[in-house]
């Protein structure tokens, strides 16, 4: 780390410095220990490092919820807003000032509940942004309320008896949706792959779904437990074109060969429930991304003036 941590303020525009990866921390994460969200927050402060991003070209969006606190950590640009509605924020943002960075966080209940409607339509317009859902099946923040992920038969404060419902699949849901260009799905707990996954996300140039899957130490501690415990029940996807990290291999037996431009593959996978599957399930360069579709091309001053004029002698005298 930098012996002084860089702020915006002290940066020069188009000034050669160095970032390291606690140079895009603003304070210390304040989560509760063992929470998933400070691997989370690690991991993006690794890839910001190695794509030695600008921080004052970079704007971290969230909603409501323990990961919407995000923006407070980074030492970047922020907008910390309302429960559900990171989404149409941050593609305003983008469409606003498209060469910017835009990262989106959001929690499980904040993106697939109260934020779904903005959610789907987020995914069709495939803005190029990082969306990462940090989902740890439970309303934490609040404390302790079942969500739209949360297993069947789960307690919670509002479902003591047991979730009723089975849980939502993030995955599932997203393949659905027309214009999907890249959905993946990874896990704290496995940080190589969390930081590969994050990675692949940032390169690709369109609407990036990131679904981490986080521990809950508080309120839903052993919903993981199994998968932590025993590797064998995690299977990786690798590819070319996707995520693999070599460094796993050992970690990690089962392996599956997934092309991830195959969206029934894809589709299947997803809905699979015999194991665990952390990789790129899906991923499409070519579709076109909406700020461009709906770019307004650049005039100059002189073409504004021609044209003014244009139009004023029609009506002259």
């Amino acid at each position: 780390m930098s012996s002084i941590a860089i702020s915006l303020l002290d940066l020069e525009a188009d000034a050669p410095v160095c970032l390291e990866a606690d140079d895009y921390q603003r304070r210390p994460g304040k989560w509760c220990a063992g929470c998933g969200d400070f691997g989370a927050l690690n991991a993006v402060k690794r890839l910001m490092a190695k794509e030695q991003l600008q921080p004052e070209k970079t704007v971290f969006v969230s909603g409501i919820g323990c990961s919407s606190r995000f923006p407070h950590y980074m030492n970047t640009y922020g907008f910390h807003g309302i429960h559900g509605r990171a989404l149409p924020v941050a593609t305003g943002v983008k469409l606003a000032r498209p060469e910017l960075d835009v990262f989106v966080t959001m929690g499980d209940g904040d993106c697939t509940s109260i934020g779904a409607g903005h959610w789907i339509h987020a995914t069709r317009y495939n803005c190029n942004m990082v969306v990462l859902l940090l989902d740890n099946n439970i309303y934490g923040l609040t404390k302790n309320q079942t969500s739209p992920t949360t297993p069947q038969g789960y307690t919670s404060m509002t479902s003591p008896h047991g979730s009723v419902l089975p849980a939502l699949d993030p995955l599932q849901a997203t393949l659905g949706i027309s214009n999907a260009s890249f959905v993946a799905q990874t896990a704290d707990w496995v940080p190589a792959h969390m930081y590969a996954t994050m990675a692949a996300a940032y390169d690709h140039p369109g609407f990036s779904f990131v679904r981490i899957l986080q521990r809950c130490p508080k309120f839903t501690p052993d919903v993981f437990q199994k998968n932590i415990e025993n590797p064998d029940l995690t299977e990786l996807l690798v590819h070319e074109n996707g995520v693999d990290v070599p460094a796993l291999e050992q970690l990690f037996k089962s392996r599956r060969v997934h092309d991830p431009l195959n969206l029934d593959d894809a589709r299947s996978l997803a809905r699979r429930t015999d194991m665990l599957r952390l990789g790129i399930f899906f991923r499409d360069d070519s579709l076109p991304v909406y700020e461009e579709v709906r770019a307004i091309p650049k005039v100059s001053a002189e073409e504004k003036v021609a044209r003014l004029n244009k139009e004023f002698e029609r009506y002259a005298v």
